[in-house]
């Protein structure tokens, strides 16, 4: 039984804000998970540097819960992995078993409670720390139980997913069901996408959704057992990948060894933009690695639009890098990199004044002049959603005495938001949305003009999905074409204009007919 709890709020971490061009908004991940089982070893510090590798997936928050049998410890802040610990903090999260999250909210405020690993007592005296990556479709209806069970004050509409399923799980432990047991019977229950992590401060639990939305992975330490989010996290611990976490399982991991049980039927739908944006290049998702996809839509999108004239590649660094790379290589031309980014600014205590806001990009992005002076380039970028940041990017490279700036797009345009994990600007908001038209090319001219490219391209949703190596049927693309595998959540206003734009396309799709 767990006798102890600690729960840490470090002063003079909150406030963080995001230094972004005009307001313009990346894509965003929700949160990565990680997990070991490993007696002996120092699981804390191999949260850590887990969690380090998975920063990436979410920089709002982060935490991790040790065990060791007796004492369930959770700490946990607002801010990046590096600003939350050090090696005192470490080193007094002793124990055989650890859990830990870094976060990016999208369900549930951004309210320090709501940071991660979440943290619940059954009647028992159980306790339960867990972390989750994703979003739930049935959320209100779960937040109904809570309130009906009394488990959290009615009205309390902050609450996040996580916590919910949290709550529910330690409700389900009794005298005569374990946390195993619980989470049997309440992961069935659960709609959208989730991977969990989850300890009882003795047994490791990992869950994945039966669609896999999310990729979760296990992996093999010489002591011991990983539960990752990606396999780059894998890595940096020294653990051997043995398999991914299959879509609707539960595995459960302690002295006994690893145990597995099916708590629903597989419907895989992997999202793709783990693929083209989320996942770390160094990463594998089933089985094919995300560097050589993203390399293969470069080329893919060098055969789709061309840019014969054009004297060099640059990429939008990082993320562009890969795709930029297949791209010359595909056409022949030479690849260069013409922009600098600056590693720090992504996130910082200091509020930018209006000057400094009205500089945009370059607060991220410098172009090196002698490298593009003159040139015709084609500047390949991972996406566009609101295309801010790649009308400030033209404008810049322009200045910087760019001839022309071709830009080639490792993605189709986003059409829609994600209700599954990732943070997207409303429909209202993404570029590709509000143009009155279903026709690609003039999509496609439309947003050429409204960021002041001298051409564009995107590639097809057909040559992306090519490029993973995937079966189209096993994946979600809804940012891309509207169909939602897992349905739309009750309750959200960006759902509610979905369902009207898909309303209208369909009203008007009857009378083209």
């Amino acid at each position: 039984m767990i006798a102890a709890v600690v729960a840490v709020n470090l002063p003079g971490t909150t406030g963080i804000t995001d230094l972004n061009d005009h307001g313009e908004t990346e894509p965003r991940e929700e949160c990565g998970v990680f997990g070991v089982w490993a007696p002996g070893e120092e699981v804390s510090k191999l949260t850590y540097f887990g969690l380090f590798a998975l920063q990436h997936r979410g920089q709002e928050a982060a935490g991790i819960a040790v065990g060791d049998d007796n004492n369930l410890v959770v700490f946990k802040d607002q801010g990046l992995v590096s600003n939350i610990f050090d090696e005192s903090i470490l080193s007094s999260l002793q124990g055989n078993v650890a859990v830990g999250h870094t976060r990016y909210s999208t369900a549930g405020g951004k309210e320090w409670r709501n940071v991660q690993p979440v943290f619940n007592t059954s009647s028992t005296g159980i306790d339960i720390a867990l972390g989750h990556n994703g979003n739930l479709v049935n959320y209100l209806e779960l937040r109904e139980e809570v309130y009906e069970l009394g488990l959290t004050k009615r009205g309390d509409e902050s609450i996040s997913d996580s916590s919910i399923m949290s709550l529910l799980l330690a409700h389900g432990v009794d005298e005569d069901k374990d946390v195993f047991t619980s989470a049997k019977e309440l992961l069935p229950r659960i709609k959208g996408a989730f991977c969990l992590t989850f300890t009882d401060g003795h047994t490791l639990y990992a869950a994945r959704d039966n669609a896999g939305i999310r990729p979760l992975c296990l992996g093999r330490l010489p002591q011991g057992w990983v539960v990752a989010s990606e396999t780059c996290a894998l890595d940096i611990v020294g653990a051997q990948f043995i398999r991914e976490i299959e879509p609707g399982e539960l595995v459960a991991i302690d002295e006994a060894g690893v145990r597995s049980e099916r708590f629903a039927e597989v419907e895989r739908k992997g999202c793709v933009f783990e693929y083209v944006y989320l996942a770390r290049p160094d990463s594998t998702i089933k089985g094919r690695s995300v560097n050589a996809t993203r390399v293969d839509i470069g080329r893919r999108l060098a055969r789709e639009y061309p840019a014969p004239e054009a004297d060099m590649v640059i990429p939008v660094p990082e993320s562009g890098n890969p795709a930029a790379v297949g791209y010359a290589r595909e056409s022949g031309l030479t690849f260069a990199h013409g922009l600098v980014k600056n590693a720090y600014v992504g996130r910082t205590f200091i509020q930018p004044t209006q000057t400094l806001r009205q500089l945009g990009i370059r607060l991220k992005l410098n172009p090196l002049r002698e490298v593009i002076e003159g040139k015709k380039l084609v500047v390949v970028d991972d996406s566009i959603v609101r295309g801010n940041t790649q009308r400030a990017l033209i404008r810049m490279l322009r200045e910087a005495g760019a001839a022309e700036v071709h830009v080639r797009i490792a993605s189709p345009p986003v059409k829609w938001p994600c209700f599954y994990g990732i943070d997207f600007a409303s429909p209202g908001e993404l570029i590709a949305n509000v143009i009155p038209s279903d026709d690609p090319d003039v999509i496609c001219e439309t947003i050429r003009e409204a960021i002041g490219a001298d051409s564009l391209g995107f590639v097809t949703i057909d040559e992306m999905v090519a490029a993973t190596e995937q079966p189209r049927a096993e994946l979600c693309c809804a940012c891309f074409d509207g169909k939602y595998p897992l349905g739309l959540p009750e309750g959200n206003p960006n759902a509610a204009a979905v369902r009207t734009l898909q309303g209208h396309q369909d009203a008007q799709a009857g009378e083209d007919n």
